[in-house]
């Protein structure tokens, strides 16, 4: 490998809105998320489907019929 071409890798803390911190590698000196693993819907278990205006029922209607069989 070439000398002084590449970038400076360091270790830091990436930190979240949330205030979680995560010891990463990086060339950046410092990393801010606004969601994070801790925090986000989906990996919490917290996250809500949300039916508007009766798109599931609707989609049952039109096409459960035939998935059924």
């Amino acid at each position: 490998m070439k000398e002084g071409i590449h970038p400076e890798y360091h270790k830091i803390k990436a930190s979240c809105a949330c205030g979680n911190e995560v010891e990463i590698g990086s060339v950046l000196n410092e990393v801010r998320v606004e969601i994070c693993a801790a925090c986000h819907p989906f990996f919490t278990g917290k996250q809500k489907l949300i039916d508007s205006a009766g798109r599931v029922e609707k989609f049952l209607k039109k096409y459960g019929r035939t998935l059924d069989k």
